[in-house]
């Protein structure tokens, strides 16, 4: 028997270097990255993903709302669970946003609101919607843009037919223009228990740049207003390689954070896209070229440097905790692939095993609503493997890779990406430990392209899928 596994771990041994030995030129640089001294710099060519993922097949679309009916008729069984909630309205269309969609309007704004509750309500007595709801996401758009009014229909509906847990996080997305004492007070006296602000920039120059409304004195008091009420947990969002961000002016933003009335933050890295409005402003000359991707990378180095030395928490590759108020539930969730329950227009979620994404455009949205239906445009069946990537995703976006243990949880042909890892220590990504190995900062900067080739190794591993992700996410170079 012992030779029999010997000769077993020798062939997957044989296939997986057989599988890195085989792949072109270009298909190696791709996955592996390439031999540099400057990892942080020059490990790949490009980021190539914005989310990391294999996705399964779609099914026969006649076939969804029977798959979503069945879906519904399934307990939780004690699993944690989270819903997704979209709101499509912003005040104002920011350049650098890629997921605009429509203007705020008062009375589109309410017959939207209206088919929101409606689908809130919809299935409110399945049995997939018995069991506690851990996590509630409001996010856009720009929810914090709703009417108080409006604001507190919505909140106040998902109290009523969502089963939320003793101890949910609700979270609510916004903007700092929002930040006034009416909008608060609802949001708060309906349970919203985390709010997550878009702040980009504390430099006023860098947020005027992009159409980000309020100065940096304006900002910090705001901040100190809602933190003032004491009801929850504030978090703000900040992107590095903006227009006129030097490095002087992204540590100053860095340094806000020590003292500014906040209790956790994302920093995260400017993506131009290719038709994008800040793009053409760019091209046209009335703005300044944005930092390459070898800029941003010592801009996210820089900051990594800075909080290493301050009393925080490092809760994922770009998530820090200042207190301990902040838990990120809802954003951890999402990387281990518990159910999702998506409401409202443009919303996506994870129900059955299904990835599902509903109907984008607002009218279409209401009139699906009104014939009693979900407005599913999109399902996705979960690939064969999938809770091997949710775990290799979740491990990854918290920083470390546990080959053994996957291994002997999913598969243990997985233990052969250790050769891969080696390669990734040599060029200073990660570094290996007897179990767990750990990103290296270099590594955390270029974790979407890490997360997408284990995931591709692991899928021509297992299932001899040669399936390699090419797409160039931002348009700077």
């Amino acid at each position: 028997m012992k030779q029999e596994c010997k000769e077993a771990n020798t062939l997957v041994r044989h296939r997986f270097q057989e599988i890195l030995d085989t792949m072109e030129a270009d298909v190696f640089a791709l996955v592996v990255g390439q031999e540099t001294d400057k990892p942080l710099n020059e490990a790949f060519s490009t980021k190539r993903v914005l989310h990391a993922d294999i996705r399964g097949g779609m099914p026969d679309r006649t076939k969804w709302p029977a798959l979503w009916q069945a879906a519904l008729q399934q307990p939780g069984e004690g699993k944690k669970r989270s819903a997704y909630i979209h709101i499509p309205f912003c005040l104002k269309k920011c350049l650098y946003c890629g997921f605009f969609q429509n203007f705020c309007q008062d009375d589109e704004e309410t017959a939207y609101i209206d088919r929101l509750i409606n689908e809130l309500k919809m299935n409110a007595a399945s049995p997939g919607f018995a069991d506690p709801i851990n996590a509630v996401f409001i996010g856009g758009g720009t929810p914090s843009s709703l009417s108080a009014a409006n604001a507190g229909r919505m909140l106040q509906a998902v109290r009523d037919y969502l089963p939320l847990a003793n101890d949910c996080e609700v979270t609510l997305e916004g903007r700092i223009y929002d930040l006034v004492p009416e909008k608060m007070e609802t949001w708060l006296s309906h349970g919203v228990n985390r709010i997550s602000l878009g702040v980009q920039s504390f430099n006023t120059k860098v947020r005027r740049a992009v159409g980000r409304l309020d100065n940096r004195e304006t900002v910090l008091e705001r901040l100190e207003a809602l933190a003032g009420y004491n009801q929850a947990t504030v978090i703000v969002d900040l992107i590095y390689g903006l227009p006129f961000q030097t490095p002087e002016v992204w540590q100053e933003d860095i340094q806000t954070l020590k003292t500014a009335a906040v209790d956790g933050w994302d920093l995260y890295q400017l993506n131009v896209y290719e038709n994008s409005a800040l793009k053409k402003e760019i091209d046209a000359g009335r703005l300044p070229a944005v930092a390459s991707i070898r800029e941003q990378a010592d801009l996210f180095a820089s900051a990594h440097a800075t909080l290493a030395g301050w009393p925080v928490s490092q809760i994922s590759v770009c998530h820090w905790a200042k207190s301990n108020r902040e838990r990120n539930m809802y954003n951890i969730m999402a990387q281990q692939g518990h159910t999702m329950l998506p409401f409202g227009a443009g919303a996506g979620g994870k129900v059955g095993g299904f990835s599902l994404m509903q109907e984008r455009d607002v009218r279409r949205y209401i009139q699906r609503i009104d014939s009693g239906e979900k407005p599913i445009t999109m399902m996705m069946a979960p690939h064969t493997s999938v809770n091997l990537h949710d775990a290799i995703k979740n491990q990854l976006k918290l920083g470390y890779l546990d080959i053994p243990r996957l291994a002997e949880e999913y598969d243990p042909r997985i233990g052969e990406l250790d050769a891969l890892l080696a390669l990734w220590e040599e060029r200073g990504l990660l570094q290996r430990g007897p179990g767990i190995s750990r990103l290296t900062v270099a590594g955390q900067f270029w974790y979407g392209n890490i997360t997408q080739s284990v995931l591709e190794c692991v899928n021509t591993l297992l299932h001899g899928e040669r399936s390699w992700t090419v797409q160039k996410v931002a348009a700077q170079g």
